[in-house]
């Protein structure tokens, strides 16, 4: 499987890489403020809930003694969110909005799937950098153990990106699958310990969070960038496991209907 897949991407890897240049170009060149967008959303989203939320968040949780501890922790959710949800909805209509290409050029269809995730990744990147460079001037970079999120971001994409192919996949067949995922993600979102602390809900809110793998891998990310801890690798374990059966799932999905899907396009 892992074969097929990176031979894909060696073969055709200029073909990736200009496809995502031209992505992020189009994407930001026509716009008056270009980039600019990609950080004025985030920015707009935490403003807002730092100036709702903050107060209350203070008073639930006495430990968060700094000025920035909120923020800190919105942050920490928001950005990896909006990867998340990026990543899923891109990969959700990949074949869709892609119908004239995969007609008219023989390529790898896997490529398309890549080329989401990683135009995804790179925007995530810019902004995460930003994020850093404020935690370092404001004096709360975790120090060393920031590199823990590395393999916590690696199950992130590997999760999202098996699950967001098999949904892709039957969003080609049944065109109702990306409607419910964009009703989904709003639940999701507020099942997910992003703007509120979990250990402020009651005991069996808590308990189903288990059964949730974005609530683990944010709350990894929070360890380490508001609390200076490492994430809790044995809760992550049953994520991984996930994320990689999703993966095969979806790698198995795809192979088996890639010739349908030009077909049913």
């Amino acid at each position: 499987m892992l074969n097929a897949l990176f031979g894909s991407i060696s073969r055709y890897r200029g073909f990736i890489i200009d496809s995502i240049r031209r992505n992020f170009q189009s994407r930001y060149q026509s716009s008056f403020l270009g980039a600019l967008w990609l950080i004025l959303q985030p920015v707009a989203m935490i403003s807002v809930y730092t100036l709702v939320f903050s107060s209350l968040m203070r008073a639930r949780m006495p430990y968060m003694n700094t000025p920035f501890a909120y923020s800190i922790y919105l942050c920490s959710g928001v950005l990896t969110w909006g990867l998340f949800t990026e990543t899923l909805n891109g990969l959700v209509n990949v074949f869709l909005n892609n119908a004239n290409i995969l007609k008219k050029l023989n390529f790898p269809r896997i490529c398309l799937p890549i080329i989401v995730s990683v135009s995804s990744l790179i925007n995530f990147l810019i902004i995460f950098a930003l994020f850093v460079l404020f935690m370092v001037v404001s004096g709360t970079f975790p120090g060393w153990i920031f590199f823990a999120i590395i393999p916590v971001l690696l199950v992130q994409m590997i999760f999202t990106v098996g699950l967001g192919i098999i949904l892709g996949v039957m969003n080609v067949f049944v065109r109702d699958v990306g409607q419910f995922v964009a009703i989904l993600l709003q639940f999701w979102f507020w099942f997910t310990p992003i703007v509120y602390a979990a250990r402020t809900l009651p005991e069996w809110a808590r308990a189903a969070m288990r059964f949730n793998p974005m609530a683990t891998l944010v709350e990894s990310y929070q360890n380490v960038l508001l609390y200076h801890h490492m994430p809790n690798w044995l809760a992550l374990v049953p994520v991984t496991a996930v994320a990689l059966v999703l993966f095969a799932i979806g790698w198995r999905m795809f192979q088996r209907h890639a010739a349908d899907i030009v077909d049913e396009i």
